[in-house]
Formats: structure tokens, C-alpha cells, sequence
């Protein structure tokens, strides 16, 4: 499945903007209202730093499997991390055991390339130095083990399986949209993004009311039979 557009055009940039406005758990909600009712990832997913920050961003995928090698390095890895474009979160699949997928200089390389952020469903390293990075990266768990000769890279910008959280996977689709914040991970997909984006700025500009409500003393029971749950 190919990107539909250009994740570095102004017009992508502006909606990766206004989901960064949003939370996760409300985009969630919409997208279970939508029908999509499996899009979260598993909850072994978790911002590395803990204030890695919201992670947003296009899916551009890589996918890989433990496989002894001989050699130096991987290649696939670097032609695929070569392919990032401004705006894309990089999504790592293919259950890493115990090793790391990347450090701190592919992560580098991949923010200058533009990326946004990586999704790995395995492991990271180099944590002190991607967090001086400012660079949000959101993995299954962090471990000094490399990857170097155990785990390589297979293809990229293919479907990519990652765990879920009311399913044993999730479908990345190149170009859907990745959302995670302190709550988790969430993929929205391609063809849902802009109703499910114009309908979590509704509900996001609903709890602002109620918030305010509710600090004004209103009850509980008074805004939910104004607003309706949300």
C-alpha cells in the first residue's frame, strides 16, 4: 500500500499540527465510534524518556525478524532509514527478543531527515542521548543488546503487524497516522484520518467546556445531561 500523499507537503504538516492538539485516548473513542474498534497498540508500548513527549506522525514502515547473519551491519536498515521523509514516524515490527532495533545515531539520522518520531515494536538504546535529541521515540522496552548479526531488516513500506490492545495485532498501513501520548499509542488509519481528526477536535473543544463548567461548580450530573458523555 503506497503513501496517498506526500507526508512532507504543508497540507500533511498541518494536520500532524492539529493532532498534536488532541489526545489519544480521544481519538481512540472516535475511532470506536467509526468502527474501527482495534486500532490501539498493546499497553507494553511506552515513551522512552518518560517525557519523550507526544509522538505524531505518518507511518512510514520497516520490518524485520531475528535472523543470525554474518557481517558488520545490516544494509537493509540504512537503505530503509534512507527513505524517511519529513513527517514520518518510522514504525519498527518484527518482535525484537531482547535486542535493540536502534540507538541514538540512526535516531539522529532520522531526525534529520525530517522524521518525527519512531514507533518499535523491540527494543531501543542510547536512551540519555536520543532524549537530548528531543526525538519521541515509543518501544516495547530499552535493553544495551544490539541488533548487529541477531536481527534484520526484511522489507519496508509494507503492512506492518504490531501488538494490540484488544487484538493480537494492529495493521500499520504505509501512511496511516500514529498517535501516542502518556495514555499509549494509537494508529488511525489512511482513509479515516480527517473524519476522525475533525471529530476529536469536537469532543476536545467539549471537555474544555466542561472543564470549565465543572470548575465553576456546576455538577457532574448537570454537564453530562448538557454535553452528553464523552
Amino acid at each position: 500500500m503506497k503513501i496517498q500523499f506526500d507526508p512532507s507537503t504543508p497540507e500533511a504538516e498541518a494536520i500532524r499540527q492539529r493532532f498534536l492538539k488532541v489526545d489519544a485516548a480521544t481519538v481512540s473513542d472516535v475511532l470506536d465510534a467509526l468502527g474501527y474498534l482495534h486500532q490501539g497498540l498493546a499497553a507494553g508500548f511506552a515513551p522512552y524518556p518518560e517525557n519523550a513527549g507526544k509522538l505524531a506522525g505518518w507511518a512510514y514502515t520497516i520490518c524485520g525478524e531475528m535472523r543470525p547473519y554474518a557481517g558488520g551491519g545490516d544494509p537493509d536498515k540504512m537503505k530503509a532509514v534512507d527513505g524517511l521523509k519529513p513527517g514520518c514516524v518510522s514504525v519498527w515490527s518484527g518482535a525484537g527478543d531482547g535486542v535493540c532495533f536502534f540507538g541514538e545515531l540512526i535516531a539522529l539520522g532520522m531526525k534529520t531527515r525530517g522524521a518525527t518520531g519512531a514507533l518499535v515494536d523491540g527494543g531501543i538504546r542510547d536512551l540519555e542521548w536520543i532524549a537530548k535529541q528531543r526525538f519521541p521515540v515509543y518501544a516495547r522496552y530499552r535493553t544495551p543488546v544490539q541488533s548487529i548479526g541477531r536481527w534484520k531488516v526484511t522489507a519496508w513500506q509494507v503492512p506492518a503487524y504490531l501488538p494490540g490492545a484488544t487484538k493480537q495485532h494492529v495493521i500499520v498501513n504505509p501512511g496511516d497516522f500514529v498517535l501516542g501520548d502518556v495514555d499509549g499509542v494509537v494508529v488511525i488509519p489512511a482513509d479515516a484520518v480527517e473524519k476522525a481528526l475533525n471529530e476529536a477536535e469536537r469532543l476536545t473543544a467539549t471537555e474544555v467546556k466542561i472543564r470549565a463548567e465543572l470548575d465553576a461548580g456546576a455538577s457532574l450530573e448537570q454537564v453530562l445531561a448538557k454535553h452528553g458523555h464523552v
